[in-house]
């Protein structure tokens, strides 16, 4: 509205010399303008990957959000991609790597070992990942509010990949997220998921909910409060290896991260123990 209001006093009754005068400074603040409503809300999502192996990147919107331009693709290894977040409103949504993708020569389906998201496709379409699977989680604020994004990095449904999100500019906290250790190194043997090509190589571990679908590891019925639903010996392998991810449904307090403003997230795969 301010900016409108600027190019309707431009066009009041100003000509010659006094409108040449008005212009110069008019446009400065117009620019100025338009420069802070861009910080104010995240402008874009940068996708790393460190990992020593390509990934295929995965992509879901909320159910009340525009979908991204991309849904899901390729990244070497070493590779960044970048997607845009949407210019106006608040969006929320998840995004994955999926590993050891390929196409089936006798169907033409692509899938993966790890975190397919069921298309036969390298775009996910809608379509979440398949668990065990780490997960990014972005809540955007509309741009202009001056409202909080959230972020965190989950392993409510298990982990293929150590993974990190990290706002650049804003304010607040503004911290990354992350798991950075590698929870298949250290993953229970009932919870392991292993490589379909014999070698016995842990590919992904698995959630107790999804090993076991106990109400009690799932957070579900009589366990579905934060009162009830407790860490498990499961939940703190996952919290010792990533302390700042979720380990389980109400894992809020050390795994809620809240910046205002930021300009663009970067999410990068295989961050290191660093990070």
């Amino acid at each position: 509205m301010a900016v409108a209001h600027l190019l309707l006093q431009l066009s009041a009754g100003v000509n010659g010399a006094s409108r040449n005068r008005m212009l110069i400074p008019a446009i400065l603040s117009i620019l100025q303008l338009i420069h802070l409503a861009g910080v104010d809300g995240a402008a874009s999502f940068r996708f790393t990957n460190a990992c020593q192996h390509p990934v295929w990147v995965g992509a879901l919107h909320g159910a009340s959000s525009p979908p991204l331009a991309s849904s899901g693709f390729y990244l070497a290894r070493s590779a960044t991609s970048r997607l845009d977040a949407p210019s106006s409103g608040t969006w929320s949504g998840t995004f994955w790597a999926r590993t050891g993708c390929a196409v089936d020569s006798a169907t033409g389906r692509f899938s993966c070992a790890t975190a397919d998201c069921g298309t036969g496709d390298v775009a996910c379409q809608g379509r979440g990942p398949a668990p065990p699977v780490s997960l990014v989680e972005v809540t955007l604020a509309a741009p202009g509010s001056g409202g909080q994004d959230f972020y965190d990095v989950s392993l409510v449904d298990g982990f293929n990949v150590p993974v990190r999100v990290a706002p650049s500019g804003g304010g607040g906290d503004c911290r990354p997220a992350a798991c950075a250790g590698d929870v298949n190194a250290m993953c229970p043997a009932d919870l392991r998921v292993v490589a379909s090509s014999g070698s016995g190589g842990v590919v992904a571990c698995k959630s107790a909910c999804s090993a076991y679908g106990s109400a009690r590891y799932c957070c579900t019925g009589q366990y579905g409060t934060p009162a009830t639903c407790r860490p498990t010996n499961y939940s703190q392998v996952f919290k010792s290896a990533c302390p700042s991810a979720y380990s389980y449904a109400y894992d809020d307090t050390s795994s809620t991260f809240t910046c205002s403003g930021a300009s663009s997230y970067d999410v990068t795969f295989c961050p290191g123990t660093g990070s």
